[in-house]
């Protein structure tokens, strides 16, 4: 078993002068200009348009909220008239004289709630994971919204099958309904508004430990975590496992390079909340090829100022530093023949593979993830 390394004290400061930055007005180097010069005909400042919902298949969906004390926080309707639910999984220890962290948990395409977190070990260590460093503290609060069934620039099947989160319409800017950018209003992205909504109404609760909201996610879900991580300046971590790059993956054709300052037109994002650390599991054979573009993520991130840890396991979940090419090489994630269904035959077995690590959460990793999360409170 591996152990999360510490951040070295050069990027230990580098961190802490970030988070400073990104936890005054905006997080960037200067406000948001009103006009970004929008260089590709079918993109918004803010990459794709926002992803409508696919109605008839939304209403097929829905979280239980079953299991490890879960309940349903009341339902709530998000700007485009879509119906929102989130679960709240709450330790008996929690209570106003006993805050803890909280954990925001954001769901895999395709798949909701229920079956993932049944699946991996997150839920099960809510009253005894050590997120907060004091032994007379152990468990979380885990908050877990839903998605919603919408077109995603993914492979077949996932491309607009089972509900997932928009990580192509990239308006985040914190503490605002809209922004007006070249004289047209862009709402905020209405995924990120529900994880405020509910975020909101858990903090209200006063159970929280606000100095350790972090975020932890599953695919689709930790690129919208990341996404979300990288803009809101009260998330002190975020620990993901195989994220696609939500800024750059598959056939995207508004794709964005990640900035800390002002944007030089639609090809770049302005980050509000750089300086958050964040920490990154994924599969060296991955589905659709994803191993490389973590890698390019990885890259990306880090010359954007984040203080970002990749690690990359085999197929046994061991520590490895490369990743398998028999599963992919494109560092934008889409190998030869991925976008026709039938594409797939090609590389039957790297597929195969692929998906199979991809659905299988590591288990024996999600206290590293913890430990990460642990080392990185607010400051």
């Amino acid at each position: 078993m591996q152990t999360v390394p510490r951040l070295a004290p050069a990027l230990l400061l580098s961190t802490l002068m970030l988070g400073f930055v990104a936890g005054c007005e905006g997080g960037g180097d200067s406000p948001p200009p009103a006009e970004i010069a929008v260089t590709r005909k079918a993109c918004t400042p803010f990459g794709d348009p926002p992803r409508r919902v696919e109605p008839l298949l939304d209403t097929l969906f829905a979280a239980s909220c079953t299991g490890g004390g879960g309940r349903g926080l009341e339902n709530w309707t998000d700007a485009e008239g879509n119906p929102r639910q989130a679960c709240l999984y709450q330790p008996e220890a929690a209570s106003t004289d006993h805050k803890l962290p909280l954990v925001i948990y954001l769901h895999p395409s395709l798949v909701g709630v229920d079956i993932t977190l049944a699946l991996s070990n997150i839920r099960s260590q809510l009253d005894t994971a050590d997120l907060s460093g004091d032994p007379q503290r152990p468990g979380f609060l885990l908050l877990a919204p839903y998605g919603r069934v919408t077109a995603r620039y993914y492979p077949f099947p996932d491309n607009f099958l089972g509900p997932g989160w928009d990580n192509w319409y990239r308006q985040l800017q914190p503490g605002v309904e809209s922004r007006r950018v070249n004289g047209e209003d862009y709402p905020q992205n209405v995924d990120a508004a529900t994880i405020d909504h509910y975020l909101q109404k858990v903090l209200a609760s006063g159970l929280v430990d606000e100095r350790r909201i972090y975020v932890m996610g599953w695919s689709n879900g930790s690129a919208m975590g990341l996404l979300y991580s990288l803009n809101r300046p009260q998330v002190a971590a975020a620990a993901l496992y195989t994220a696609p790059d939500p800024l750059a993956a598959f056939d995207d054709p508004c794709a964005q390079t990640p900035v800390a300052a002002t944007p030089k037109d639609d090809t770049e994002l302005q980050l509000f909340n750089p300086g958050v650390p964040i920490y990154h599991v994924h599969n060296a054979c991955d589905i659709a090829g994803i191993c490389p573009n973590g890698l390019r993520l990885e890259q990306r991130l880090i010359a954007a100022g984040t203080p970002f840890q990749g690690q990359i396991i085999d197929n046994q979940k061991l520590a490895t530093d490369r990743c398998d090419a028999l599963c992919g090489t494109d560092p934008n994630g889409v190998p030869a023949g991925l976008l026709d269904p039938l594409g797939y035959v090609q590389n039957l077995p790297g597929y195969l593979l692929g998906t199979l690590n991809h659905v299988t959460w590591p288990r024996d990793w999600t206290e590293e993830m913890f430990r990460f999360l642990r080392e990185h409170p607010k400051r």
